[in-house]
């Protein structure tokens, strides 16, 4: 997936219609994210080494940040300065991998 400042944002609409197929996914300052709760630290790094094999595949990285019970996911499409129709493909992706 190649992004660029010429990639489009989501306006409020189209962003909440794409996160209502996201379950506990949410919007936060020009991104989208995910707080995925674990019991112990093991789950949470097997998540975040999840997300970056993903993020890698797909060409369009996630930021992950995790510890222990937790691994949290952002996607956003740094060259156009907000959310894009990529970022929800991201996350439909990734949830499809968790199925």
């Amino acid at each position: 997936m190649v992004c660029s400042v010429d990639t489009p944002l989501l306006d409020g609409e189209v962003l909440a219609a794409g996160l209502g197929g996201l379950p506990g996914w949410a919007a936060r300052e020009n991104t989208i994210f995910k707080r995925f709760e674990f019991k112990g630290f093991a789950k949470a790094v097997q998540m975040a080494n999840l997300v970056a094999w993903h993020s890698d595949r797909m060409g369009h990285h996630a930021d992950i940040s995790f510890g222990w019970g937790y691994c949290e996911v952002v996607y956003t499409t740094h060259e156009a300065g907000g959310v894009t129709a990529v970022d929800i493909d991201c996350a439909q992706k990734l949830e499809a991998l968790l199925v």
